[in-house]
């Protein structure tokens, strides 16, 4: 008898605890929306390269993150009526920073992907973009398309959609790079035969870079662009779209993409 009611005891005090469980994982407090979160902060900590120009890159002259990404960075926080805090990440590593909590979103120019999706929730596209192809100046072939690179050596971005499509394709031997620099370096000095990026950097470059390097053919469908944050902010993500849609709305995304692109590349083609 006695042995039964402590059964009975201990099965009651363990489907309290399993219920009180339940309870907690379904409270708002226990995963408040990061809306709430950062507000509460004051604070809107914000991932980006850092090493990615024009989008997000230190001033020379002030050591000062700078670029669309950071304008873009900066009218969000300011439109949510809080200060930004950038973090310079690499690539590689800033999905998995942002995974853990590391900071609240990243503005640097992430591809809207299904596999992405999987893991984050993204903001309504901020930029469209095409993959593009760099090659060397005194280079005479002519690639135009990623199937005519089997047998030659391409650098992508480590962790890239870029990265993604290069190694979708049989023959080609890829290169992953941490960071642009040095996978442009590679390209001029010929240790690598092309390079796969953004084209709104590769137009960006020729204008500013003084590397014998020169503009191949665009390859692939058009990038969507977005802002990643972590599952379950469905009130952060509402918020964030709006800004999203009313400086798309108003023109000041436009004027931000012209700024640094001299083309309106905030919608789609």
């Amino acid at each position: 008898m006695v042995k039964h009611s402590n059964l009975v005891t201990r099965r009651a005090a363990l489907c309290a605890g399993l219920a009180l469980a339940c309870l907690a994982m379904q409270s708002p407090a226990q995963a408040a929306d990061l809306l709430q979160d950062a507000k509460k902060r004051g604070v809107l900590r914000i991932a980006m390269e850092g090493t990615y120009p024009p989008f997000n890159y230190k001033d020379p002259k002030t050591g000062q993150l700078t670029g669309y990404d950071v304008d873009v960075a900066k009218l969000v926080a300011n439109k949510l009526g809080l200060r930004p805090e950038f973090v310079a990440t690499e690539w590689a590593a800033i999905l998995a920073g942002l995974a853990a909590g590391k900071y609240d979103v990243i503005v640097s120019q992430v591809g809207i992907t299904p596999r992405r999706e999987q893991s984050f929730d993204f903001s309504r596209p901020y930029t469209y973009s095409h993959p593009q192809l760099i090659v060397r100046k005194n280079d005479r072939a002519t690639y135009t398309s990623l199937a005519e690179l089997k047998g030659k050596r391409l650098g992508v971005g480590q962790g890239s959609v870029f990265e993604q499509q290069a190694k979708a394709v049989p023959g080609i031997e890829v290169k992953s790079y941490p960071a642009a620099p040095e996978n442009l370096q590679d390209l001029a000095f010929g240790r690598i035969d092309a390079a796969l990026n953004d084209s709104l950097m590769v137009a960006y470059l020729l204008k500013n870079s003084q590397l014998p390097i020169k503009a191949g053919a665009k390859v692939g469908a058009v990038e969507r662009m977005g802002i990643p944050f972590r599952k379950g902010s469905p009130q952060f993500k509402a918020a964030l779209d709006k800004i999203l849609l009313d400086a798309a709305n108003d023109g000041t995304l436009k004027a931000l993409s012209i700024k640094w692109f001299g083309i309106d590349a905030t919608r789609a083609p």
